[in-house]
Parts: C-alpha cells; sequence; structure tokens
C-alpha cells in the first residue's frame, strides 16, 4: 500500500532532478538502484506525479514516453495497470511487435496527429521497443514532456554513435530518466554517453570530458604513475563524483534484506567427468593451442571459439559434439558413447550429474520450485531432456519465445495453483524484468564473462513477493576456465592462455566495490 522509505527516497530525488529543483545545469537524471528495489515502481510513481501535479499544484507534463528493450514492454504495461488502474485517462499505448500500419496509427495517436488532432482523450504514456523506436523515430515530431529509458542490458546505449543513441538523442525532450542496475560496467567513455544522454552539455564535449577527467584519471591509475599523476587523477574523480552524484542515485540491494527472507549464495565446485578430462586435456594441449600460447598463426576470432569449446565443455561434452567430430588432434569416441550422451547425461558431465539429484530432491522431498538458468540454449535442451525423462513439470524461455508468451510463462509458473516445477531459462533472452518469485532456489550453471549479466540473472528470484528463503547455486567446473586459476592435472598447459572466468568476475566486482566507495565517499 506505501512505498518503502528508499523509493519514497528514490522517487523525490527523480521529481526534484527532472524539475530543475537541484540546479545542476539539466533535466536529466539516472536511476541507478540494483536490480530487484523496484525502479520500475519507482518510475512509474513518478510518471504519475508529474502527469497529476507539479510544484506549482498544475501538472508537470502532458505525455510521457517509455523505452526498452522488446521483452520488457508487456512487462511496462502490466506494470502500470497495475499500480494505476484505469485513473490514467486515456489509457497507455504499448509497442513492441505490431504491424506497421498499427504502430504508425497508434504515433499519430499519442502525438495527436491527422484524425487524431482534435480528439480530447489521449494516450500520455507510450511504451515502445529500441528496435520500434528507431525505425520510426521521424515521426516524432512533437515535444514529449518527458522519456524514460530502461537502461539495463541495452548495451547500445552506452555508445553515443549508434543509430538507436543517435535516434534517442534526437527526440524532442527535456526531462530524460534512465533506470540501470549497472550504471558503468566497463570505462569511462560509456559512462559519458549515459550521462550526456540524460544532461546534455553538463560534462561538456566529449574532447572535453577526456581532457578534464578521463585522461587523468586513468593515468593516476597506472602501476608506474607519479605521485603528482595520482594526485590529479584522483582530484579529477572527485570533481567528477562531486558532479555527477547530483543526478545519478546508486542504492544496493542491500536494502532488500530488511524486507525479504534471507539469501543463500552458494559456489558449487563440481569434477569434471573423466570424458570431460580427456576433452580438456586434448583441446588446451593441441597444437593450435600451442600457437595461440606463442601468439602465432590464429585470429581472434579462433582463439574465441577455442574458449567458447572449453566453456561448453565445462557444461556437457554433447555441446561441443560437432567440435570433436570435425577436429582430427580430438579423440575418437567410441559409438557407444556418441549413443549415450543424449540419454544418459549425467554420467558425461560433472555438473549435470549434480543437477539432477538436486532436481530430484527439490521436487520429491522439498517440493519447491526451481530457475535453471544458461548462457547456451543447447544447455536449456539438456535440461528439458531431464525434465520430460524424470516427468518434471516445466515451462522455457528462451530467445526463441516471443513477446506475447513471455508474460504468460511468468504468470503460470508464478501461480501456486499450477502444477509447475522448472523454469528453464536463457540469460541472453530474459535476464532483467522477470519476476520470478514462484521459486525459492535458482541455479546459474555457467558464467558469463560480466558479472552484471550474473546478478541481473540472478536477482530474478530474490525481489518483492518472495515469501520463501532463497538459494542461489552458482555452479563451477573444478580446475577449469570456469574457475579461478590453480594448477591442476585436467587444465595443465592452459593457464599461461586461458583467462578464467570466475576470477574475472572478481576483478570487476572489485572495481564495482571500489567505484561504490568512492560515490558514497562524495556523497557524505
Amino acid at each position: 500500500r506505501f512505498l518503502r522509505e528508499h523509493q519514497r527516497q528514490g522517487v523525490q530525488f527523480m521529481f526534484e532532478c527532472v524539475t530543475g529543483l537541484r540546479n545542476f545545469g539539466g533535466y536529466g537524471c539516472v536511476l541507478a538502484d540494483d536490480m530487484g528495489l523496484g525502479k520500475t515502481f519507482q518510475s512509474v510513481t513518478l510518471l504519475w506525479t508529474l502527469l497529476t501535479q507539479g510544484i506549482e499544484g498544475k501538472p508537470t507534463i502532458t505525455r510521457a514516453a517509455v523505452i526498452c528493450p522488446t521483452s520488457l514492454v508487456k512487462n511496462w504495461a502490466n506494470e502500470i495497470t497495475k499500480w494505476l488502474g484505469d485513473r490514467l485517462d486515456g489509457g497507455v499505448l504499448a509497442l513492441s511487435e505490431s504491424a506497421r500500419e498499427d504502430v504508425i496509427d497508434a504515433i499519430n495517436r499519442y502525438t495527436r496527429k491527422g484524425i487524431y488532432q482534435r480528439e480530447r482523450k489521449f494516450p500520455p504514456v507510450l511504451i515502445i521497443s529500441y528496435e520500434t523506436f528507431r525505425i520510426h523515430a521521424g515521426r516524432f515530431h512533437c515535444h514529449t514532456s518527458a522519456i524514460c529509458c530502461k537502461w539495463t542490458r541495452a548495451h547500445r546505449l552506452k555508445n553515443d554513435k549508434t543509430i538507436t543513441n543517435k535516434a534517442l538523442a534526437s527526440l524532442p525532450c527535456l526531462r530524460r530518466v534512465l533506470l540501470s542496475g549497472t550504471p558503468m560496467q566497463n570505462d569511462l567513455e560509456e559512462f559519458f554517453a549515459m550521462v550526456d544522454f540524460t544532461n546534455p552539455g553538463v560534462l561538456g564535449t566529449a574532447a572535453q570530458f577526456r581532457k578534464m577527467y578521463q585522461s587523468p584519471i586513468l593515468t593516476g591509475r597506472e602501476p608506474d604513475a607519479t605521485e603528482s599523476q595520482r594526485e590529479k587523477g584522483n582530484e579529477a574523480q572527485g570533481a567528477l563524483s562531486n558532479l555527477v552524484n547530483i543526478f545519478i542515485l546508486r542504492r544496493t540491494n542491500e536494502l532488500l534484506s530488511k524486507h525479504l527472507p534471507p539469501k543463500v549464495v552458494q559456489l558449487v565446485c563440481c569434477k569434471l567427468s573423466p570424458l570431460q578430462i580427456q576433452l580438456y586435456r586434448a583441446i588446451s594441449s593441441s597444437k593450435d593451442v600451442m600457437r595461440m600460447c606463442k601468439g602465432t598463426g590464429k585470429t581472434t576470432k579462433q582463439v574465441l571459439a577455442c574458449i567458447t569449446s572449453l566453456k561448453k565443455l565445462c557444461n556437457h561434452p554433447k555441446l561441443i559434439f560437432d567440435v570433436i567430430r570435425a577436429a582430427q588432434s580430438m579423440p575418437a569416441l567410441s559409438s557407444y558413447i556418441v549413443s549415450e550422451l543424449s540419454v544418459r547425461l549425467g554420467q558425461f558431465s560433472g555438473k549435470l550429474a549434480v543437477l539432477e539429484r538436486m532436481l530430484h530432491i527439490l521436487y520429491h522431498e522439498k517440493k519447491e520450485r526451481i530457475v535453471l538458468i544458461s548462457n547456451y540454449t543447447q544447455t536449456l535442451d539438456l535440461f528439458q531432456n531431464i525434465c520430460r525423462t524424470c516427468n518434471y513439470p516445466f515451462v522455457r524461455l528462451d530467445g526463441t519465445t516471443s513477446v506475447k508468451k513471455r508474460q504468460k510463462l511468468v504468470d503460470v509458473f508464478n501461480d501456486p495453483t499450477q502444477h509447475q516445477f522448472a523454469f528453464l531459462l536463457s540469460s541472453k533472452a530474459g535476464g532483467c524484468g522477470l519476476n520470478l518469485v514462484g521459486a525459492s532456489r535458482l541455479v546459474l550453471f555457467d558464467p558469463d564473462w560480466n558479472p552484471a549479466n550474473d546478478k541481473q540473472a540472478a536477482a530474478r528470484i530474490w525481489r518483492d513477493g518472495q515469501k520463501r528463503r532463497v538459494f542461489e547455486y552458482r555452479f563451477f567446473s573444478t580446475g577449469t576456465i570456469e574457475e579461478k586459476a590453480r594448477k591442476r592435472a585436467d587444465c595443465r598447459g592452459s593457464e599461461t592462455f586461458f583467462t578464467q572466468v570466475y576470477q574475472r568476475q572478481l576483478s570487476k566486482e572489485g572495481l564495482q566495490v571500489l567505484r561504490l566507495r568512492a560515490l558514497r565517499h562524495a556523497q557524505h
């Protein structure tokens, strides 16, 4: 019934930014809360506040646009309907996978063009996907009072040279709000693109930003930087933090611990099967890999292909069966093993053997639902085979699932009256925006190079509405490319070339912690 304290503060912060009360030379802001803190809910509250009232007691805006990934268009429409009901006079227009004629007609209605010019009741809120907006950006000739962009996972917006970003920048809109659970993942250029979109010119031009902030900060972080360079870097970082903290708000999901059941995160280290060890050694000690270690003979594309093969092998040998069959340097598999790969799945994969036993206990003894997440649809196929063999009821969401079916699958899985057990989820297709609180267990079957992607996926079940204690399991194949580097016989010779995924995640997480500390210090 009520906003929580951090949500109330978030709405007040955004309202002060977009109405110019903070006096920083712009009318935009970035709500960079962690996953699960209610960024969508806070944004709906802001939209309603701006549409119905303002500083002087009259509405601040007349219409607003929400631009987000295609998979979240329906979710946004549901959230607005859930919280506002029929109080929004004129309703909401949601556009994603619609026919061209329907899209043009809806945009004309929103902009009140043509036959809709004298319409008294017009939809004040338009929800549109990035792709649809980019195609029809030229039709938004009217001034849109406010724009709210879902930045999470929208890596295209973190580069100001992309077509999508140029189209968004061309929209005649003064008040801009960005939502992101990962405001800065890689470098300061991405950060500049984000800030310059919300508040154009506040950080100067790209060249001015590099000269005043980026170059001194990066130079001061170099191992061989002089004391003077470090001091200049710290001064530039402090000045940048003091400026951007006026319109960027960042809170971590530690706040959720006050309102939600406890969450337990466990790293599950699984041994490789004998077949996996044999194939892993064959790949990591092959002639091609040896050439790559020496920096000769292979292109970047081929290096990445080799790394991907090792990552897939950690899941199951079946995922690289075509590679095994085509490579002469790989050991030949007997006809018996080939026939059994698709039948006795757990016998040939350490991680899958652990998962099979876990599913059996959860389904027959614990009576709890589980979300299974992987980066590869081939792995989802293996999960699906297990569920069908053991008669576990399941639903699946991946890149082939249409937008219309996505929310239905989520609703069915979360419904306690439905006989459901497992939700098979592709991290690339449904890693953000989904509320899967019907489950209390979650398995991240394979790690991603970017820890933000794993955090997004893991946040699907520990969020508002969760009633049970949550367990998050992160699977790693011991002594392989997935885990932190260590000297082991089953990956001998590969440490010098392959960067371990988990080790890289820890490194990036460490950088995020340092950035968060700097932000908190500047706020104090």
